[in-house]
């Protein structure tokens, strides 16, 4: 029910959808008597489409996510182990990972990622990102697969269960920099203490602040996926499953 609900209402948080559901709505009221409001709706639904896409605002969203968790820093010595999260096969997460796995040989590997989608499950990525770390020459029996996991309080818990971390053990945790604060919350929330090792910047810095998008697809994307993790830190501030609003390093 929790799953369900939380993909229900996510479609809402991402701008994009919000926004062109207001525009639909409009459409539907300028077949009633309510003109003035459906004209009113649509206007607005394509002025705020058009700030949201070609505008920098996805970027001033995103930026303070991307700058959270800094990049990790190798002399404190080797991992014990690595734990990489899905939610979208990217290839820079798992070029970083075998990257890892031959620095540091005798970490364990986790992937952890099932499938996400409520209407059309296309199966758990995890098996597919083994054959990718395998292909990359990261030996099969050092990766653990875990597909069970639909979102990122899932992907804690399960990681946890199969890193079982003894006390004094590091773990990293390999994810994009955006999600990686709300990744951290969940882990936190469980007691897993990991280090962040964020991979795949969208921006580049603060002078992306200025810089507008070249398509409103691009800019949609960059916003959606940044509101999308703003409301999921608000989310768990608010039902208990993380102690802080904006987890620091």
């Amino acid at each position: 029910m929790f799953f369900t609900l939380s993909k229900t209402l996510g479609f809402f948080a991402a701008p994009s959808n919000l926004l062109i559901s207001i525009g639909v709505l409009g459409l539907i009221l300028l077949c009633t008597r309510f003109t003035r409001l459906a004209s009113w709706l649509i206007v607005t639904s394509l002025v705020l489409l058009a700030v949201a896409g070609f505008s920098p605002l996805g970027n001033a969203f995103i930026l303070p996510l991307e700058e959270r968790f800094p990049p990790w820093d190798p002399s404190h010595g080797a991992p014990d182990g690595i734990v990489v999260l899905g939610g979208a096969i990217l290839s820079e997460r798992i070029t970083a990972t075998a990257e890892l796995a031959r620095r540091y040989p005798n970490a364990r590997i986790i992937f952890s990622g099932g499938s996400s989608s409520l209407i059309y499950d296309e199966g758990p990525e995890a098996p597919f990102a083994v054959r990718q770390l395998e292909a990359l020459g990261v030996a099969y029996d050092r990766i653990a697969a875990e597909d069970r996991s639909r979102n990122t309080l899932e992907n804690a818990a399960y990681s946890l269960r199969l890193a079982r971390p003894k006390p004094g053990e590091r773990w990293l945790l390999v994810t994009s920099p955006y999600h990686m604060t709300r990744a951290m919350a969940a882990f936190r929330a469980l007691g897993f203490v990991v280090e962040a090792y964020p991979v795949d910047w969208r921006t580049r810095g603060p002078k992306d602040l200025t810089r507008p998008f070249g398509s409103l697809a691009e800019g949609l994307r960059r916003t959606d996926t940044a509101v999308r993790e703003w409301v999921g830190l608000l989310v768990y501030r608010l039902t208990g499953k993380s102690a802080t609003f904006f987890p620091a390093p």
